[in-house]
């Protein structure tokens, strides 16, 4: 079985974010750094190279396929921040609705910066889909 890619490093967050080169992009990947770490309770602490992650549980999937993610995590990436979440559909997708500016996926919110979007209902996002994680896999 493959080795996930992904996994929990002793990187700085701060050095990680600091090398971002957009200055709207850096200011609001720390703000967002302070939101999760508000919400989570855990310190940041990187995952591969690029995913800045709070908290984590362990995953086992019926194929065998087994591993660590963080429960909470974003990425400020050159196109968009990436915020993972993890929420059923029939939850998710009114709170998206009133998100504002995004794009999404089944796991990821994509922001092109924070002022485009409502950050309280971000905030909402995030605590239900820690909470709803945890409920799902046992945490650390």
């Amino acid at each position: 079985m493959a080795k996930n890619k992904t996994t929990e490093t002793q990187n700085s967050v701060t050095d990680f974010i600091n090398a971002v080169e957009n200055d709207v992009k850096r200011n609001d990947a720390f703000e967002l750094l302070k939101i999760m770490q508000e919400i989570t309770g855990f310190e940041p602490r990187m995952w591969g190279s690029s995913i800045i992650g709070f908290g984590s549980y362990h995953y086992k999937y019926e194929s065998g396929h087994e591993g660590d993610a963080p429960l909470a995590g974003f990425s400020p990436r050159k196109t968009a921040m990436t915020v993972y979440f993890y929420l059923p559909e029939k939850e998710r997708e009114p709170l998206l609705s009133k998100l504002g500016k995004h794009t999404s996926s089944k796991a990821c919110i994509y922001i092109k910066k924070l002022a485009d979007i409502d950050i309280e209902t971000l905030k909402e996002i995030i605590l239900l889909s820690l909470q709803y994680t945890k409920k799902l896999y046992p945490s650390k």
